[in-house]
């Protein structure tokens, strides 16, 4: 944890609630005049897409777990170097795994691939992580450490498994290879990226209310008017920023489960997560700008704001 130069970590599967999630900090980013230095999970994966499939297809065949969700796909000791040098001194090198054929054309490269590693904007206000493994601990290696928020966008399991074979169709993998890499991510899926869900600050997590009991078969995933999103309020520290009778006014048939514990129709996600974390942004802001001496009239009118480096990815 730094305070003069914080980092916002969203752990969790792809699924969408990742994307309202960033899509509600870049509208706080947008009003606060908040730059934002963006760091895809992606870009520390170990290998390109096609070295990543043999490396799959040799796991198999010595009966191993082998995938994204766990160490051994993933360098993780540089993604723990890249926070450290973030909290220190607001500098770090990142780089972009290449998902599409639309966003690889900018790059002029293949879609698989990575680009050539480069170094932050040195001119930012705070870093947003958004991947797998932004509280992950494995062996000497604590991720979960660095943060000054950490916010789970923790998934349903089936629906999460409808989201990534959705994904998978669409790069060209068959019905039978999205079945077998699912079963295949599990191990990883348990061991790796569940425990992380402890460690968090906040969690959200979006719930289908229709029947999504076979993921291999559904056709239509489930709308957020299709779903109720569970919200839990994990650490006291964030507890203690947070005003729950408020945030029960302010958010249109929202309910309290528990003491910790909030629940909302899925169409009000966006607004919802915006208002919870307006607060928690502007107290990490504040604290850095007095750190470095910096008040609201210092900050130029064109130095921009928002999160930078998103490639699409808010769609």
């Amino acid at each position: 944890m730094s305070a003069e130069f914080p980092i916002v970590a969203i752990t969790g599967a792809s699924d969408h609630s990742s994307t309202s999630i960033t899509q509600a900090l870049q509208r706080i980013f947008y009003r606060e005049r908040i730059k934002a230095s963006y760091i895809p999970g992606s870009g520390f994966h170990r290998f390109e897409r096609e070295q990543m499939r043999k490396e799959v297809k040799a796991a198999r065949s010595e009966d191993r777990p082998m995938s994204h969700f766990g160490p051994e796909g993933n360098h993780l000791d540089k993604l723990e170097s890249m926070f450290f040098e973030y909290a220190a001194t607001g500098n770090g090198k990142y780089r972009y795994y290449l998902h599409s054929d639309k966003v690889a054309q900018t790059y002029k490269q293949a879609s698989g691939t990575f680009t050539p590693w480069a170094d932050l904007d040195p001119d930012s206000d705070l870093l947003l992580y958004r991947g797998l493994h932004g509280a992950m601990i494995d062996g000497d290696i604590d991720l979960s450490q660095y943060p000054d928020l950490l916010v789970g966008a923790a998934p349903s399991v089936n629906l999460e498994w409808m989201r990534r074979r959705e994904r998978d169709l669409r790069r060209g993998y068959s019905q039978d290879d999205v079945k077998e890499m699912t079963l295949e991510r599990m191990a990883d899926y348990a061991k790796h990226l569940t425990p992380q869900f402890t460690r968090t600050d906040i969690n959200f997590q979006l719930i289908p209310v229709v029947d999504t009991s076979n993921p291999f078969d559904c056709e239509n995933l489930p709308t957020e008017d299709e779903c109720i999103l569970v919200i839990h309020f994990q650490k006291k520290k964030i507890i203690q920023q947070i005003d729950m009778i408020d945030l029960l006014n302010r958010i249109p048939d929202a309910t309290m489960t528990r003491r910790d514990t909030m629940l909302i129709p899925g169409s009000q996600m966006l607004s919802a997560v915006e208002i919870i974390l307006m607060p928690l942004i502007e107290n990490l802001i504040r604290r850095s700008r007095e750190i470095k001496g910096i008040t609201a009239a210092d900050i130029p009118e064109d130095r921009g704001a928002g999160i930078l480096g998103m490639l699409g990815q808010l769609k």
